[in-house]
């Protein structure tokens, strides 16, 4: 398999799933109080969006590039 066919096609991928679940939520822990011998976190969520015009772009260009990795080999 050809490199640029694996690019397209992870482009592809990546492009698919920016557009279908527009971004991702993940966790970290954060500390709230630190007294002494007390200490106190809490977990907190935060959101990052990815712009649908980006999932379009990433599939637009993997789309490119497996016509272009087909039109070389033949």
């Amino acid at each position: 398999m050809k490199p640029i066919l694996a690019v397209g096609i992870l482009l592809i991928v990546l492009g698919g799933l920016a557009l279908a679940y527009q971004g991702f939520t993940y966790t970290h822990r954060e500390k709230v109080l630190d007294v002494g011998p007390i200490h106190a976190t809490a977990d907190k969520q935060d959101h990052v969006s990815i712009p649908p015009i980006l999932g379009g772009l990433a599939l637009v260009g993997g789309v490119v590039l497996l016509f272009l990795g087909a039109k070389k080999s033949s």
